[in-house]
């Protein structure tokens, strides 16, 4: 991932400030190729996380410099290919802006890009690299193996795919929600999973192709049901607790 250029990295840098500068839907164009997942509400969120700073007509209409095009460069490449948070992001950027080398770098130059299996797959992380990643630290990822809410494979590596769950605990921790806490989540999981597989188990099990299809299916429409259930649970038990 390519760092902010030096003569980008300052908002109020000279030769920017005499550039034109682009609308939202301007940028949105750029960036599309390169990320055809981008849309103008996530522009306006990276914004309201202050990664990005562009500009206001008096009528309130953003203005974008090319310095804030290659902020947004940096965050969306470092979401898509390294799985940063957005704080890491964010401190990176500040690191950047003060022209100083990121962490485990040199000269400003990003982290590399996790490598790949010989079928293409995601390699699995290092411990560093996956707590990096996630946003945990390396006391609080050790915490998330004891306690079953993740597991290494034989040569102690992290699964790119277990990315989601140590953010979750990542983002828990930070409200005081230890991961020793959080073995209500795994024993709740495996009993719902228990239920699943008794549903869909003897179609997976069936030679023909189209019978494996369709329980995969039905595999995540449950899996889907499930977790709406869940959360629709939760949500109502909070809300009693702010009944007076």
């Amino acid at each position: 991932m390519t760092a902010v250029p030096e003569g980008e990295r300052a908002l109020g840098d000279a030769a920017d400030q005499h550039a034109p500068r682009l609308t939202i839907g301007e940028v949105l164009a750029v960036l599309r190729d390169d990320f055809p997942d981008v849309t103008i509400s996530k522009i306006r969120y990276l914004e309201s996380e202050d990664l990005v700073h562009p500009q206001r007509t008096p009528s309130g209409y953003r203005k974008f410099s090319r310095a804030d095009v290659s902020r947004l460069r940096y965050v969306l490449t470092a979401q898509r290919d390294h799985y940063l948070p957005l704080r890491v992001i964010k401190d990176h950027l500040d690191a950047l802006d003060r022209g100083e080398p990121l962490p485990g770098t040199t000269s400003g130059s990003a982290p590399l890009p996790p490598a790949s299996t010989a079928d293409g797959a995601e390699a699995p992380l290092t411990a560093e690299q996956f707590a990096r990643a996630a946003g945990l630290e390396p006391d609080q990822l050790a915490d998330c193996v004891q306690f079953g809410l993740l597991a290494t494979d034989a040569d102690g590596r992290y699964p790119v795919a277990d990315l989601p769950i140590a953010r979750a605990a990542a983002g828990l921790a930070r409200h005081g929600i230890e991961p020793r806490h959080l073995r209500v989540y795994r024993s709740a999981v495996e009993r719902e999973a228990g239920l699943v597989e008794q549903l869909v188990a003897p179609v997976l099990r069936a030679r023909s192709e189209e019978a494996r299809t369709r329980a995969t299916e039905k595999l995540r429409e449950l899996a889907a049901l499930s977790a709406q259930l869940h959360t629709a649970l939760l949500e109502t038990r909070l809300r009693d607790l702010l009944r007076p």
